[in-house]
């Protein structure tokens, strides 16, 4: 009998050791299934530069606006079927009902630009590309966009005239409107006029207005941010700081609270399998009047030589969204809507 209670002791103990030396393999419970998430797929320098090209050679503060807005897809499109349904509002008026909407202040601010704002609507798999760089590229997109204006330079189509102000500092290239009450927006092929042909982004639609069909620049009206001053939306918030690498919105760096472009380096996983997002230090924080976009991002755009899927790949190129885009319509006219020539600032630099 002493025997036996002495073996099923031992076989006991032996389990039990056994047991605990599995248990402690697995490490603290629930993270045994656990695995660190996959680094996101990093876009090359050429395919950034090709994503920037179209806006490379606007004025900083305008660029500032367009990659900030381009985490906004959605609102893009509802910003600019909003100003066709309101073409008649003008000046300081339009700007008052601007003001009222649930828009992100970057999306409200590139109402003074409507042929920008319509670009981006017909051209939205390339805006949601963009979005998708600037939030989870943020620095490799300014460098970007100043490697495009130093060879737009090389190639002798970026100076200064009567329009903007094109200055350096050390290897940063600057452009300013040479008014800082009216800016320019610059037409260009973005595919030509850098020198080298640059391969066109996949489906392109070069809306008049923006796109001058030759190697060189373009300049058509003037738009007036005066009416629009007074808002803290307006063009003088903005700027650029090219030493940080970021967009500055009210002397501070910009963040995104899109619920559309997901930051995938600071994305919680455990988060996301409760039916949330993380977005990290780049897309978090509270904007006045702003919402949550009425969909997600699936997965990240993948490039292919020569070709470049949208960031919205999965969905149809954008999914229930492009049901809203607005391709084959008329573009906008001249640059009336964007008020009186009085007003406004240009961007900010360090």
């Amino acid at each position: 009998m002493k025997l036996s209670k002495q073996v099923l002791t031992l076989l006991l103990c032996f389990s039990l050791l056994q047991f605990t030396a599995q248990a402690a393999s697995f490490g603290p419970m629930g993270q045994s299934s656990e695995q660190p998430p996959t680094p996101p797929a990093q876009h090359s320098p050429q395919e950034l530069q090709q994503l920037v090209a179209p806006i490379a050679l606007y004025p900083d503060a305008l660029v500032a606006q367009i990659l900030a807005a381009s985490t906004y897809p959605t609102e893009i499109v509802e910003a600019d079927r909003w100003m066709q349904g309101h073409s008649k509002l003008k000046g300081e008026e339009l700007a008052k009902e601007v003001d009222k909407q649930p828009w992100d202040p970057s999306v409200k601010a590139l109402t003074q630009f409507p042929s920008v704002l319509e670009n981006m609507d017909k051209n939205l798999s390339w805006t949601s590309s963009l979005g998708d760089a600037y939030a989870n590229q943020q620095q490799d997109v300014t460098d970007a966009v100043q490697a495009m204006r130093q060879q737009a330079r090389k190639a002798n189509h970026l100076n200064s005239n009567e329009q903007e102000k094109v200055t350096t500092q050390g290897n940063t290239t600057i452009i300013e409107p040479a008014n800082p009450e009216v800016v320019y927006v610059p037409a260009y092929d973005p595919w030509l006029v850098y020198g080298a042909p640059i391969v066109a982004y996949p489906g392109w639609y070069p809306v008049p207005g923006i796109f001058f069909d030759g190697p060189a620049i373009s300049f058509g009206f003037g738009f007036g941010v005066g009416f629009f001053g007074g808002f803290g939306w307006g063009w003088h918030h903005w700027g650029y700081d090219w030493h940080g690498r970021s967009v500055i919105y009210n002397h501070n760096t910009y963040i995104s609270q899109s619920r559309t472009i997901v930051n995938r380096n600071s994305f919680n996983h455990t988060n996301f399998n409760h039916g949330n997002f993380s977005h990290g230090s780049t897309l978090r924080g509270n904007r006045p009047g702003g919402r949550g976009s009425a969909f997600h991002r699936p997965s990240a755009p993948h490039f292919q030589p020569g070709t470049r899927s949208g960031a919205f790949s999965g969905f149809d190129h954008g999914g229930n969204v492009r049901g809203f885009s607005s391709r084959g319509r008329s573009s906008f006219g001249g640059g009336s809507r964007g008020g009186g020539f009085h007003g406004g600032g240009g961007g900010r630099h360090r």
